[in-house]
């Protein structure tokens, strides 16, 4: 893969959703911190349904801890993990209080204590409520990146980091979006949609379908 494929790459992603962004329903830097940590092995739709109802009466972190766990896991209990979701997202906003006057961090150090809290979520909040170009590497732009050549990794940081290094820097701060989406709806994991492929003739992945 070379630097004028990757161009073109995401030159027609960009063409196509000129836009992207996360398909989490949010309306503040916390309000996104809270989806993403109850998305962890959900569906977006799934955690929105849940976020629909907690948000309207508890969407920061001193909301959250007067409601109480037993009051939070009312609201989320139709999520996956809903337990462990319930007790990381208490903890977090008793460190966000405590620790950063009830407001979402900008660091990846300061996000990175957070209960819950990795490397990929660090990287969804810092870009997509602050708008600095970080990717973060989940399922779907790990499978894109390495089946399409864009950046072939081992694991997800190497993935990351070869993504930083070879996406062009205009197309940085949605790059992110851009191949998760892919990853969702065309580059799925059992069998990629390559007939209705926009990038297919640039894509190096050997085993193509005909599937659109």
């Amino acid at each position: 893969m070379n630097a004028q494929k990757r161009y073109e790459i995401f030159s027609r992603l960009k063409a196509e959703n000129p836009q992207p962004t996360t398909e989490l329903n949010w309306s503040t830097p916390f309000e996104l911190l809270a989806a993403v940590l109850l998305s962890a092995q959900a569906t977006d739709v799934g955690v929105n349904k849940a976020t629909a109802r907690l948000f309207p009466i508890a969407n920061t972190p001193q909301g959250i801890i007067d409601l109480g766990i037993d009051g939070l896991k009312e609201h989320i209990k139709t999520i996956g993990l809903y337990n462990t979701k319930a007790e990381n997202l208490m903890k977090t906003c008793q460190l966000l209080v405590d620790q950063h006057g009830g407001e979402v961090p900008k660091t990846r150090k300061a996000l990175e204590a957070l209960p819950g809290v990795g490397r990929k979520t660090a990287n969804v909040i810092l870009n997509t409520a602050f708008g600095l170009p970080t990717i973060a590497v989940d399922t779907h732009i790990f499978r894109v990146s390495n089946r399409t050549g864009i950046a072939k990794g081992k694991d997800v940081v190497e993935v990351e980091q070869k993504l930083l290094r070879h996406v062009p820097r205009e197309f940085k701060q949605d790059a992110h979006h851009w191949l998760i989406l892919h990853g969702r709806y065309t580059c799925v994991a059992r069998k990629p949609r390559c007939g209705s492929c926009i990038i297919e003739d640039l894509c190096e992945y050997k085993e193509k379908t005909e599937l659109a």
